[in-house]
């Protein structure tokens, strides 16, 4: 258990630190290494937390866990997304102040859509695996056809990563343990090369086809065929993703504890790039040629906010250190 422990959570802390990373070189794409590097990130990061979400879920069916949920999820999205629009209102000088629940602001998509993954997961857990795997994958794949699927509740998101959350639930721990196998380790590498190599050759490729939130028009595509892309980058996608699973170390070591408190991260990380971004730090950096720095920028972004300075205190004045449900944590295990 210690073992399955540290290996979750080292996982955890790889995939919060892309997805910082993957924000923080998004606007150097036009740099034909980093446009690679946004992509190869953004084939696996949200997809491998969807399904380690989904791994955890077996207690779904437990009395009182929708209003668990609710608070954990839906809750926190509502605070952020409060807090992101008034940041959004004076950091861009918008003319307007309007806060829309509906509609998530950047990142906080996650948070409303893997409720709504929730919620879907009873109905589909009625059918046999094989085949509410097939249902989830193709209605994301007809979805992409309706034209106004998009943002609105997050709503094409969450259909197109729910089989990835989907199959994360029907995993069980000796899946992972198959997977992590150390003879895999060459074909993983193998994997994650050439998906890098695909994307420095092709920097035409559309990258909203990663992020699951458009129909095929709004992407340009050739409509007849465009649910071929999308099946494309399923493939890209679990190939990554199970690359990673593969080379994360099962041992505890000096980052394995940040892996805890990944939701921290993920809804603060978003103030400090923001913020960078409208600041002349970003074009000094882009002036200069040191994108590169933005890697240990990363590491320490994660670091701070990951750590007790950041993190709640009840009136005792003991730390929270409940580990963070939407980053793959069961509530019912989760201690303070």
């Amino acid at each position: 258990m210690k073992q399955r422990s540290y290996y979750f959570d080292n996982g955890k802390f790889l995939l919060i630190f892309f997805v910082v990373l993957g924000h923080l070189i998004t606007t150097y794409r036009d740099n034909q290494t980093f446009n690679a590097l946004y992509n190869t990130i953004y084939t696996f990061h949200m997809p491998a937390f969807i399904l380690i979400s989904g791994y955890f879920a077996k207690s779904i069916f437990t009395k009182d866990y929708f209003q668990k949920l609710a608070k954990k999820l839906l809750l926190p999205y509502a605070i952020f997304q409060i807090i992101y629009t008034i940041m959004y209102y004076f950091l861009l000088d918008q003319d307007t102040f309007v806060i829309d629940l509906f509609n998530p602001q950047w990142s906080l998509w996650f948070l409303l859509s893997l409720f709504s993954m929730y919620v879907m997961l009873p109905l589909f857990t009625k059918m046999k695996k094989g085949l509410s795997l097939i249902v989830a994958v193709a209605i994301s794949l007809i979805i992409g056809y309706v034209d106004f699927i998009g943002d609105y509740l997050s709503l094409s998101r969450t259909l197109v990563f729910f089989p990835y959350f989907l199959l994360g639930f029907y995993l069980k721990k000796e899946h992972f343990i198959k997977i992590s196998s150390k003879r895999n380790a060459i074909p993983a590498i193998v994997i994650m090369i050439g998906t890098f190599a695909f994307f420095y050759l092709n920097p035409s490729f559309d990258h909203l086809w990663l992020f699951g939130s458009a129909s095929y028009a709004k992407m340009e595509s050739y409509m007849s065929m465009a649910f071929l892309q999308r099946l494309f980058v399923y493939m890209v996608g679990l190939l990554m993703m199970f690359s990673l699973l593969v080379l994360i170390p099962k041992r505890q070591y000096w980052f394995t504890e940040m892996g805890k408190y990944t939701l921290y991260v993920y809804l603060l990380h978003g103030f400090v790039i923001k913020t960078f971004r409208a600041s002349p730090l970003e074009q000094w950096i882009r002036d200069y040629q040191l994108v590169w720095l933005l890697v240990p920028a990363t590491l320490i972004l994660v670091y701070i906010l990951s750590g007790p300075a950041v993190r709640w205190r009840q009136r005792d004045g003991s730390l929270v250190t409940k580990r963070s449900l939407p980053m793959g944590t069961d509530p019912h295990s989760a201690k303070v």
